[in-house]
């Protein structure tokens, strides 16, 4: 819409992203002058149900916060409430939730790959679009993610939500004879997964490169998922190679603030912009693949992860994550192929008054949890921080680029509708849980 030299372009909602957010973008002349995201989700208040709740209950209410990554916050809950209460979950409790936890890396790379991601770089509107011709294509990609699925409907008790997580480990776990029957699938998947790994590599890639500060777990001796020790990689020039901090320092090291355009809090590492997600964590763990995860980014032009290669085009995130996929399938045949039932189902966790913390690394990133406990148990404090939340500025920088890359491209000058396409493609490749940090895109261009 023109009214008086100002152009201004509204859309409802943006496709493809979990959860509704907007995005003000203002251009003055050629140059990007300010670019907002706007999360308008109203807060969802679920740090304050969990004060005076018992010990036992963060990982069903925090499982409620998604249906695409619940295990994610089951997961850190548990380990915070364990931390809290000088518990520690390991053996083959410890395998069978990392075992879970591969699931739900499956299903939701998966489901971001093809379902919200693919149709970006193949001139499709949406999936549906993309299997009229190209059907056997979507068919491959939802056969991986049923295979995630039957891992949490297997472990969980259902695929969303599960049911069969508690602190100390499992309310019933299963027999051997009762996880053989994923075997067949993982390995049909596998060839999936590297088929996949293989049809994302040839896609056409702007050449971008972020200068974020990365940011994940770090588990020498295995790719970071269910555990770790936060680490950060500068980017170039900015700082140390590499460094850690113990997870108990985290609230020192990241801050979060609150903007006037968005309902979700916004984070800063020691005082930059950073990234969270597959590209902080294949830079960070990449040499801890395995030899087929290994095999498959080299040959998809990632580099040798086990020479440190890092990949910085955020358009490439769905080559990591495919190569993830990967590497969550043979991890999850490797943990069946090893696995005796435990002597029980979970250890005790007797509550105590103290404080503890929890982190493993979402499909989208590092995950935070913080809680304090009475002596009986009963929660004071609850501290959650989503890795989308966190990575609010890294996103609204990476549409800044992209679309002054754009305003600076020779030929016919683009029009709103096609800024619009850029700045979505550009916050797609972070694949966003916006209801998560608090929702997604009413985009607006003013031009100046």
């Amino acid at each position: 819409m023109n009214d008086r030299g100002t152009r201004v372009l509204r859309l409802d909602a943006l496709a493809r992203v979990e959860g509704e957010a907007a995005l003000h973008l203002r251009v003055a002349g050629d140059s990007v002058a300010e670019t907002r995201l706007r999360i308008y989700e109203p807060p969802r208040f679920f740090e304050a149900f969990l004060i005076g709740r018992g010990h036992t209950e963060p990982p069903d209410i925090t499982a409620r916060i998604c249906g695409i990554c619940p295990v994610a916050y089951q997961m850190s809950a548990c380990q915070a409430i364990e931390n809290a209460c000088g518990v520690t979950v390991d053996g083959p409790l410890a395998e069978l939730r990392r075992l879970l936890y591969c699931g739900e890396w499956i299903e939701s790379h998966t489901l971001h790959i093809y379902l919200l991601h693919a149709p970006d770089f193949l001139g499709r509107a949406d999936v549906v679009e993309l299997a009229r011709d190209q059907r056997a294509v979507v068919e491959r990609g939802l056969r991986i993610k049923q295979t995630g699925n039957a891992i949490l409907e297997q472990l969980g008790g259902r695929p969303i939500h599960p049911v069969n997580v508690r602190v100390g480990g499992f309310y019933r776990t299963p027999g051997r004879e009762e996880l053989r029957p994923l075997e067949e699938r993982l390995r049909q998947a596998r060839e999936d997964a590297l088929e996949t790994v293989r049809w994302v590599a040839t896609f056409d890639f702007p050449d971008v490169v972020c200068d974020h500060d990365l940011f994940a777990l770090r588990d020498p001796g295995r790719y970071a998922i269910d555990s770790g020790t936060p680490a950060v990689m500068a980017a170039q020039g900015q700082g140390p190679a590499l460094r850690e901090f113990n997870l108990a320092e985290f609230e020192q090291h990241i801050r979060e603030g609150q903007v006037p355009h968005s309902t979700a809090r916004t984070s800063a590492l020691d005082g930059r912009r950073y990234l969270t997600g597959p590209l902080a964590r294949y830079a960070i763990n990449g040499r801890w693949l395995h030899p087929v995860a290994t095999e498959a980014a080299r040959e998809a032009g990632l580099g040798d992860p086990l020479t440190g290669a890092v990949c910085q085009n955020p358009f490439r995130s769905i080559v990591v994550r495919a190569v993830e996929v990967v590497q969550a399938i043979e991890e999850a045949l490797r943990i069946i192929s090893r696995y005796e039932r435990p002597p029980r189902p979970a250890v005790e966790v007797p509550p105590r008054q103290a404080a503890g913390t929890g982190a493993t690394e979402a499909p989208r990133g590092l995950l935070y949890h913080r809680y304090a406990l009475t002596e009986d148990g009963t929660l004071t404090e609850a501290r959650i921080i989503p890795p989308t939340a966190q990575n609010q500025t890294a996103i609204e920088e990476d549409v800044r680029k992209a679309v002054q890359a754009r305003l600076e491209t020779a030929g016919p000058p683009a029009d709103d509708e096609e800024l619009t396409h850029v700045c979505e493609r550009a916050i797609r490749n972070h694949d966003p849980c916006i209801s998560c940090a608090a929702h997604f895109l009413d985009v607006t261009v003013e031009r100046t």
